[in-house]
C-alpha cells in the first residue's frame, strides 16, 4: 500500500510541476503550420500544407450564416441557398460546378458537398488531385463564386423546389417530428427552438424569388466568410493565390449585424412530453442549460474543461455499464454528457432509455447515479483509470499525426473560425494534455460537476410511442422523482473494486513456427504453427503504431438448423457482455486500462472469425485476447439475462417502425420467404438459448487448425512471429476441416412486383427495385458492376432528381458474391411523393434500357473511371488496404492488388464493356419491384 501511495504522490507531483508550464488564463496559440490572415474586405483565410492523402487537397468555404438568421418568410431558405450553390454561379452556370469537378474524379456527394446548420453553412471540395493543371485554381474559383457570385436564376430555383420538398418528405420521420416537439421546451421557446433548418413546406414551395436573393445578399458576405485550403501543395504559393483572387470580392456596404440568439434563463424546471405513432422507444431525459463560454474568452482553461467533461463522462459511463450487467437493469441504456449546443448554450444531458411503462424506474435510476456523483464525487482508482485512457488516446493521436487528413484539419479550422475553438496543433495539445490531465483531482471534478448540475434552467423531456397500453411519465410524477432522489439519504458512495491486470497466467503448450512460405506478391509471409494453424503476416506502417488481426474459418451458421439460428446469430451481441477468462466485462475493462487492444468475433452465414486491433506496444495483449477467445470464453447467465431483458424492451415496439417493416418485407421477398430468413423481434429473442449459444460458440471456435489468421500493421516480423507462435500456437486443434453448407436460400425467379401499404405519419412512397442474376466472380465483372452502379447513380441524379425534382436522391448499389453461388445484384431505391411513384419508376428502367443498348457516355465513364482510380490510390496508403486484399485472396483466390486485376481493367473499361455486361446481367436477371405506399385509414 505504501508503494502505491508513493507512486500516486509522484504522479501528482509530476503533473503539478508540468502544469505550471502553462498559464491557463492565456489564449491558446494557433498551430504554427497554418498560414492565416484577414483580407481588406473582411474575409479570413487559412492555408496549411499536409500530406494525407498524398497529392490531394481539400477546399472549404465556411459561412458564419445559418437558419437562425432567417426571417419567418425565409424559413428554410438558408438550406435552400446551399442547394443553389450547385445550380449556377458566375463562372460555372447550370450544373457547371459539379460537371467541372467530376471530370477529374471529384464526385458529387462523396467529394463535393455542403451542410447547413442553425448557425453556419459549410461547403467542401475534398481530396482533389493536385496534379491536373489548373484544377486547384478551378477549386479556388468555385469557392470564389460561392462567396459572392451565385446566379439564383428563377428556372433553377423552381427546379430545386421539388428536390428540397422531397428532402423535407424524406426527413419527416419519428425522430424529426419528436425533435420539433421538444426543441422549444429545451431551448426556452427561443428562435433556436423554431428553426429546424429544412424549414416549412409552404415556404419552400411558395417563396418569392427575391426572398432567397435578399437572404443571400444580406448574409453571404466576406466579413462572415472564411476560406480553408489544406493539402499537398506549396502553402506560400497557395496563400498568394487566395489573397489575389479573394481580395477582388467587394465588401458589403452597411452590413446587417450578425446577431446571436441568446436562450434566456428560466429558474423553474420545465417539462415536455412528446409522443409519436412511429416512435419505438421511451426515454426520459433531464437537461440543464447554461450560457456557453463567450468565444472571445476561450483559452487554456477551455481545453482543461473539455478534459474534465470527458473524464466525468467516461467514469459515469463505466458505472452505468456495471448497472446494465446485473439482474434486471433499470433501463435499456443511459448516459451523462456535456455539449455546447446550440452555439450560445452549454448543456448537461442526463438521459435514459426506458423499458415499456417503466419510465419512472429509469428516471429514478439515472438520477440516483447523478446524485451519487453530486454528493460523493469519484474514487481515486476510477479517476486514474480514466486519465490513463485519455492520455493513451492523445498519445495514439500524436503518433498518428502524419495521418491526419485534409478534411479533419479543415473541420478544425471551421470550428476555429466559427466558435474560436482552440487549435494549437497536436504537438502542442499532446504536451498540454500530458501536463494537465495528471493534475486534475477528484475534488476539481466534483466541483465542476456540481457547477453544471444546478437546480435552475432544468428541462425534463419524456418521449415515446403514441400507442394504446403505454403510459408515460407526467410532469407531477417526474418532479416527484427528482425530489425523492434529492432527499434520498440511503444513497452511498460508489465502491471501486481493483482487479488484477494479468490476462494469461500460464499457457498449456509452447507454440512454435514449424514452417514458413514467402508471399512475394503481397510482400508477406505465411507461417504454419505447431497446431497446424496458418498465420499470414505483412508489415505495414502507413498507419503508424497500429496493428490489425483478422481470421477466417468456413462453416458459420450454415451448419445449423433453423431452431439454432437465433442463438448463433446473437452470440456476437451477447458473449462480449460476459467478459473473457476470469474477468467479467467490467473487470476486463479495468484490466485493460491504459492499453489499446481489442478482439471481437462473429459467426456469419458461411464462416466464423475473430478480428482485432491494437497499438504496437499492446500487440501481445491483443494476441492474449485472441487466445482467450478460443481457450477461455466466459459465459455468464446473469449477464445474459440482464442483456436479454434490455433487448426485449428494445424490440417491444419495433413493429410500429415503418422503416423496419420495409426492411423486413424486402428481406423476406428477397429470400422468397425461406424458413431460414428469420425476422428480428420479440419472437426471435424467445428462441435465443443461453445454453445453446455456449455450445455453438465452443463448436465454432474449438479448432485453431481450421482457421487462417492475418496480421497486418506496424509490428516487426520477429515480434509478430514470436507472439503468433506463443499464443495462436497454444490454441487447441484437431484434424477436422469444415466447409459451409449451401442451404439453397434463393430469391424468387422472374418478375416479382408488389405494392405494400404501410402505416405512415407522413405520406411517402418508397420504391425498391432489385436485380439478381448469376455472375462469374471475376475482377472484370466486379469492377464493371462498380461502373454500372456509379453510372446509373449519375444518370438518376440528372433525370429523376434534377430534371424531374422527383426525389432527394436515388440510391444505387451493386454487389457481387462468390459463395455459396457466384451472383451479382443491383439495388435501386428512392423516396418520393406517392402520387408520383408510377411516373418515376419508368425513368429507372429507361436508364437501364439505355445502358443495355449503348453502354455509357464517354463523359460518365470518364467521371467514374477517375473517381475509382482516385479512391484506389488513396486506399493504398492505409494498412487496411493490405489486410482486406490479403484476406480476400485467401477466401476468394484472387489477388486484387495486381494492376492487371484492377487498374488496367478500370483504365480500359469501355462503353462496349458496360453494354456487354449490362445486357448479360439485366436481361437474364430476376427482378423485384416493391413500392411501399401510405396505408389508407
Amino acid at each position: 500500500m505504501k508503494q502505491l501511495l508513493f507512486f500516486a504522490l509522484a504522479f501528482f507531483l509530476i503533473g503539478s510541476s508540468a502544469s505550471a508550464q502553462f498559464d491557463l488564463n492565456a489564449p491558446v496559440p494557433m498551430e504554427p503550420e497554418i498560414r492565416t490572415g484577414v483580407l481588406d474586405n473582411g474575409l479570413t483565410y487559412y492555408i496549411r500544407h499536409n500530406q494525407e492523402p498524398k497529392e490531394r487537397a481539400s477546399f472549404y468555404i465556411i459561412q458564419n450564416v445559418g437558419a437562425i438568421l432567417e426571417d419567418d418568410s425565409q424559413d428554410g431558405l438558408a438550406h435552400f441557398l446551399e442547394h443553389m450553390a450547385f445550380n449556377g454561379t458566375k463562372h460555372f452556370p447550370g450544373k457547371g460546378v459539379i460537371s467541372s469537378l467530376e471530370r477529374h474524379g471529384v464526385a458529387f456527394g462523396r467529394n463535393i458537398n455542403a451542410y447547413t446548420a442553425q448557425d453556419e453553412t459549410v461547403y467542401n471540395i475534398s481530396n482533389v488531385p493536385v496534379g491536373p493543371e489548373g484544377l486547384l485554381d478551378t477549386c479556388l474559383l468555385v469557392l470564389h463564386d460561392w462567396s459572392n457570385y451565385l446566379l439564383l436564376e428563377e428556372e433553377e430555383i423552381d427546379s430545386e423546389r421539388g428536390v428540397i420538398s422531397e428532402e423535407w418528405r424524406t426527413r419527416r420521420d419519428a425522430g424529426f417530428r419528436t425533435r420539433n416537439q421538444t426543441m422549444p421546451a429545451l431551448l426556452n421557446n427561443s428562435k433556436y427552438g423554431e428553426r429546424d433548418v429544412i424549414g416549412e413546406l409552404d415556404v419552400i414551395k411558395g417563396f418569392e424569388y427575391d426572398e432567397l436573393r435578399r437572404f443571400y445578399h444580406d448574409w453571404y458576405r466576406t466579413d462572415l466568410q472564411a476560406i480553408a485550403v489544406v493539402g499537398d501543395f506549396d502553402a506560400a504559393e497557395m496563400e498568394q493565390k487566395v489573397i489575389e483572387l479573394f481580395s477582388k470580392i467587394p465588401a458589403v456596404d452597411n452590413p446587417k449585424e450578425r446577431y446571436e440568439v441568446k436562450v434566456e434563463p428560466k429558474a423553474e424546471t420545465t417539462f415536455k412530453l412528446a409522443t409519436d405513432k412511429e416512435n419505438t422507444q421511451s426515454s426520459v431525459s433531464m437537461y440543464v442549460r447554461h450560457q456557453a463560454e463567450d468565444a472571445g474568452d476561450k483559452n487554456h482553461n477551455t481545453l482543461k474543461t473539455n478534459y474534465k467533461r470527458n473524464l466525468i463522462r467516461m467514469m459515469i459511463g463505466t458505472r452505468i455499464n456495471e448497472l446494465l450487467q446485473k439482474g434486471n437493469p433499470p433501463f435499456i441504456n443511459g448516459y451523462v454528457s456535456f455539449s455546447d449546443y446550440p452555439r450560445t448554450v452549454s448543456l448537461m444531458s442526463i438521459a435514459s432509455t426506458a423499458k415499456e411503462n417503466e419510465e419512472a424506474l429509469a428516471f429514478e435510476a439515472i438520477l440516483t447515479e447523478v446524485e451519487r456523483v453530486k454528493r460523493f464525487g469519484f474514487a481515486e482508482g476510477e479517476l486514474e483509470r480514466a486519465k490513463a485512457q485519455m492520455l493513451m488516446g492523445y498519445e495514439n493521436y500524436y503518433k498518428q499525426r502524419d495521418k491526419i487528413n485534409h478534411d479533419s484539419y479543415c473541420k478544425e479550422l471551421a470550428n476555429l473560425y466559427l466558435e474560436n475553438e482552440p487549435m494549437p496543433g497536436i504537438e502542442y495539445e499532446f504536451k498540454f494534455a500530458q501536463a494537465i490531465i495528471p493534475s486534475i483531482t477528484t475534488e476539481e471534478l466534483k466541483a465542476y460537476f456540481n457547477s453544471m448540475y444546478t437546480k435552475e434552467n432544468r428541462v425534463v423531456i419524456v418521449t415515446g410511442p403514441e400507442k394504446e397500453g403505454i403510459s408515460h411519465l407526467n410532469q407531477d410524477e417526474a418532479f416527484a422523482i427528482i425530489e425523492k432522489v434529492e432527499n434520498n439519504a440511503s444513497i452511498t458512495a460508489y465502491v471501486d473494486e481493483v482487479v488484477s491486470s494479468s490476462l494469461v497466467e500460464e499457457l498449456p503448450v509452447e507454440g512454435k513456427v514449424v514452417s514458413e512460405r514467402a508471399l512475394p506478391e503481397f510482400d508477406a509471409v505465411e507461417w504454419t504453427l505447431n497446431n497446424n494453424t496458418k498465420v499470414v503476416y505483412r508489415y505495414a506502417n502507413y498507419n503508424k503504431n497500429q496493428v490489425a488481426l483478422s481470421s477466417y474459418s468456413k462453416g458459420g451458421s450454415s451448419l445449423y438448423e433453423v431452431a439454432d439460428l437465433p442463438s448463433a446469430s446473437m452470440a456476437s451481441d451477447f458473449v462480449p457482455a460476459f467478459g473473457i477468462g476470469d474477468y467479467d466485462a467490467i473487470s476486463l475493462q479495468k484490466a485493460l486500462t491504459g492499453k489499446k487492444a481489442n478482439v471481437e468475433f462473429n459467426i456469419s452465414g458461411l464462416s466464423e472469425y475473430i478480428s482485432g486491433s491494437s497499438r504496437t506496444e499492446d500487440f501481445e495483449i491483443m494476441m492474449q485476447l485472441a487466445y482467450l477467445h478460443f481457450e477461455q470464453p466466459r459465459f455468464d447467465e446473469e449477464a445474459f439475462n440482464a442483456l436479454m431483458a434490455r433487448y426485449k424492451a428494445y424490440v417491444a415496439n419495433m413493429g410500429d417502425d415503418p422503416k423496419k417493416i420495409m426492411r423486413d418485407s424486402i428481406s423476406q421477398i428477397r429470400s422468397n420467404y425461406h424458413e431460414r430468413n428469420l425476422i428480428f423481434g420479440p419472437e426471435y429473442l424467445e428462441k435465443v438459448s443461453f445454453n445453446r449459444m455456449e455450445e455453438i460458440y465452443k463448436e465454432r471456435f474449438n479448432n485453431a487448425a481450421d482457421f487462417t489468421f492475418f496480421i497486418v500493421g506496424d509490428v516487426e516480423e520477429e515480434t509478430a512471429k514470436a507472439m503468433a507462435a506463443k499464443y495462436l500456437g497454444a490454441i487447441s486443434s484437431n484434424d477436422t476441416k469444415e466447409n459451409w453448407r449451401d442451404n439453397n436460400v434463393n430469391g424468387p425467379e422472374g418478375l416479382t412486383k408488389k405494392t405494400i401499404p404501410v402505416k405512415l405519419a407522413e405520406p411517402k412512397a418508397t420504391v425498391q427495385i432489385i436485380y439478381n442474376s448469376e455472375l462469374d466472380y471475376t475482377p472484370e465483372n466486379r469492377i464493371a458492376m462498380s461502373f454500372i452502379s456509379a453510372v446509373l447513380r449519375l444518370r438518376y441524379t440528372e433525370s429523376i432528381r434534377e430534371k424531374e425534382g422527383g426525389t432527394y436522391g436515388v440510391g444505387v448499389s451493386a454487389s457481387t458474391t462468390h459463395y455459396p453461388e457466384a451472383e451479382g445484384s443491383v439495388m435501386i431505391q428512392f423516396d418520393c411523393d406517392p402520387e408520383r411513384a408510377n411516373d418515376l419508376i419508368p425513368l429507372v428502367y429507361a436508364e437501364i434500357d439505355k445502358m443495355i443498348k449503348t453502354g455509357a457516355s464517354t463523359e460518365d465513364l470518364d467521371k467514374t473511371r477517375l473517381n475509382i482510380l482516385k479512391s484506389r490510390a488513396e486506399g493504398k496508403e492505409q494498412n487496411g488496404y493490405w489486410m482486406g486484399n490479403i484476406r480476400s485472396y485467401y477466401v476468394n483466390g484472387i489477388n486484387m492488388t495486381l494492376a492487371e486485376n484492377y487498374e488496367e481493367i478500370v483504365e480500359n473499361m469501355s462503353a462496349k464493356d458496360i453494354k456487354k455486361l449490362a445486357k448479360k446481367f439485366f436481361k437474364k436477371a430476376d427482378k423485384i419491384e416493391v413500392v411501399f405506399v401510405p396505408q389508407e385509414d
